[in-house]
């Protein structure tokens, strides 16, 4: 196997550095550094086989690590990373038969979850392996690198790396910021294969979702904006239950249809389906913690099968308990002290007499709201610590399922509030806007400019301690180093529940709102299907740009699907066939007071033919193209053809071998 530096083994042989160390500057040089702490950690590093590059930075020191394609081979049939064969069977990867193996849309052998998972084993593979304790030292102190221990956590514990991080690719950024980014004139289309090479499979379906969901959101917008500008008199009766018909129909047929868009893109990448069952992610420095049962089963299971079932058996429903009880505890926060606090403030905001009280009231909701929402994140993630799921994915769905509940009381009982009080579909509508205007507009805002501040916050303070250590120095300081400049970034986290989740909890959850936002109140303001397609159009851009421009390059994740974030969708459209029924139930009238006389017995039928439809359709359209169905039963024809001739090779060896030695005796 040809060895290129770059890790990807697609005739580039230029070395392409894709994770950094971080290490403080020292302060006491020494003269031999044979023992010095960072010389050691190079030293190491290169004994396994990466490129190493020392930068010195204005406040730290940079280590950066390229990995060739051989070192990362080894580290990939020691990891027994499965990947996709030219037969479509996912098998064990081997160094000497790498020909055999599918590789990725941008020609590399390695996806770059795959090579982060080899660049994790690899650097937390080095122990001490002496005989005695190793003395290192760094900056005048000694640090004891005791026999079998990791290198990386002894020198994190002791203060020495501050951080391992993965580094952007500044070609492959520079063509994904033409591309991608700053490609406003294509709307919705993106380059989804690049962002997958680049960024990995979860991002990759984020981007790919939010594409087809913003160009789907395209016929709503157009219908909805024909009901706002045209007057259509009496009619309004029959085009306002129409409208809402067709959203619904919408609704369900998105959903059918991304899970076959997802299917396919699954069928395009080398990326297994039982990806999401693969162990938890490995992190620089941590090893990854199982979550399979515990040995104490598998042995009982072992020595008496029927005894182990019955243990296997309680270990299940007990999990299963665990989630309930769960669950159940976060729906009784909500609904006993979320949901009476926010009624609180929606009442006294509508009683209060002065701009100024409901300024003072507005100010202390949000500070309040934020606080009460990371607390009862914690809260689940604590709970989650709990539950018996099979990997970290799992945990992530667990988390956005209760966090979800949180922001749903929060983004929505408000809205229900001022329509039951005023049953007016004018003051509704001022309301849906308000909103639509805030989330919309001022959280696109803030998501992209507190980052950038964070950065140049950073920038400041660096500069302002180098300064003071300079003394009075008038001189400008400059960060030379792309890989420092990558350091100060924020990374891309999330909001809530960073043991679990990353950046896109929040772009999922913005969505998730907005989708429940524009759907429960369709039939009240047809025209927020429009806002929603130019906000995402623009979001698309905003969000490339932010992952390119501003924020670190992100931690890859092992995800197949949206997750979670599909079954929240499916909820929110059956509570949006509810909610549209409340809303077409009080017909309004001339004055716009809503009535509830007549139509009520049709809505109601309405209702209950949509709900049926609902979960109709997800049998009339399939969840997968023909195309990837034909595919697979071809790979799979291929593979067993290939097992059987092998196996009757096997077999006709072990008969002639037979023959020969009774020949013999």
């Amino acid at each position: 196997m040809k060895e290129h530096a770059n890790g990807n083994g697609n005739g580039n042989d230029q070395v392409v550095f894709e994770i950094g160390v971080v290490i403080p500057r020292r302060v006491v040089q020494v003269k031999d550094e044979s023992f010095e702490c960072a010389h050691v950690l190079v030293q190491e590093f290169q004994k396994v086989g990466f490129v190493v590059e020392r930068v010195i930075g204005i406040a730290d020191e940079f280590i950066k690590l390229a990995a060739p394609l051989e070192t990362l081979g080894r580290a990939a049939a020691a990891l027994q990373i499965k990947k996709r064969t030219h037969i479509g069977m996912d098998l064990q990867f081997e160094v000497e038969e790498v020909e055999a193996f599918v590789k990725q849309p941008d020609g590399s052998v390695f996806s770059w979850f795959e090579r982060f998972q080899c660049y994790c084993h690899l650097i937390n593979g080095i122990v001490n392996n002496s005989d005695s304790v190793i003395t290192l030292e760094f900056d005048g102190e000694q640090i004891y690198w005791e026999i079998g221990e990791c290198l990386l956590q002894k020198l994190e514990s002791e203060n020495v790396v501050k951080q391992v991080f993965p580094l952007h690719d500044e070609k492959k950024r520079k063509t994904l910021l033409r591309s991608w980014a700053f490609h406003w004139w294509d709307l919705t289309n993106q380059p989804i294969d690049d962002i997958y090479s680049y960024y990995g499979s979860k991002i990759a379906i984020y981007f790919a979702f939010l594409g087809m969901y913003t160009r789907w959101l395209l016929f709503p917008a157009v219908f909805g904006l024909t009901l706002q500008f045209i007057d259509f008199g009496s009619l309004k009766l029959v085009v306002f239950p129409a409208f809402f018909i067709m959203v619904i129909l919408w609704a369900v047929m998105f959903s059918q249809f991304w899970k076959r868009k997802n299917a396919a893109l699954l069928a395009r990448w080398p990326v297994s389906p039982a990806v999401e069952d693969d162990p938890e992610y490995m992190t620089p420095g941590r090893k990854g913690c199982s979550l399979q049962p515990p040995m104490e089963l598998i042995k009982v299971f072992e020595t008496d099968k029927v005894k182990g079932k019955e243990v296997f058996r309680r270990y299940e429903w007990f999990g299963r308990f665990m989630r309930f009880r769960n669950d159940a505890i976060v729906i009784f926060s909500i609904i006993c002290l979320q949901l009476p606090f926010e009624l609180a403030y929606a009442h006294l905001f509508e009683v209060a007499s002065s701009d100024t009280i409901k300024f003072g009231l507005t100010a202390i909701y949000l500070c309040a709201i934020q606080y009460i929402t990371k607390f009862g994140g914690k809260v689940c993630v604590r709970l989650i610590k709990y539950e018996d799921n099979e990997n970290t994915e799992k945990r992530a769905d667990s988390l956005v399922y209760k966090v979800f509940g949180l922001y749903f009381m929060q983004t929505y009982i408000g809205v229900f509030y001022h329509a039951l009080l005023h049953r007016n579909f004018s003051t509704l509508r001022k309301v849906l806007i308000q909103r639509l205007l805030l989330s919309e507009v001022l959280e696109n805002l803030v998501e992209n400019s507190v980052p950038y501040l964070k950065y140049t916050y950073k920038k400041y303070r660096v500069r302002r301690k180098k300064k003071k250590e300079k003394g009075e120095s008038r001189e400008k300081i400059q960060f030379t180093s792309r890989v420092e400049k990558e350091y100060l970034k924020p990374s891309y986290s999330a909001s809530i529940g960073e043991e679990l989740e990353d950046g896109l909890f929040d772009d999922f959850l913005e969505l998730a709102l907005q989708f429940g936002m524009i759907m429960m109140f369709a039939c009240a303001f047809p025209p927020a299907f429009a806002f929603a397609a130019v906000n995402n159009i623009m979001e698309i851009r905003t969000d490339a740009l932010k992952l390119l421009a501003i924020l670190r390059r992100p931690i890859p994740r092992a995800a197949a699907t949206v997750g979670a974030w599909l079954n929240i969708f499916q909820f929110l459209t059956v509570m949006s066939i509810c909610t549209n029924c409340a809303l077409l139930a009080w017909l309004y009238d001339e004055e716009g007071k809503w009535k509830i006389e007549p139509g009520l017995a049709v809505i109601l039928i309405i209702e209950h033919v949509l709900l049926l439809i609902k979960f109709g359709f997800s049998r009339l359209v399939p969840e997968e193209p023909a195309w990837v169905k034909a595919n697979r039963a071809k790979h799979t024809i291929q593979a067993q053809d290939m097992c059987s001739k092998k196996l009757l090779r096997t077999i006709s060896g072990g008969e002639k071998k037979f023959h020969l030695v009774k020949k013999l005796e």
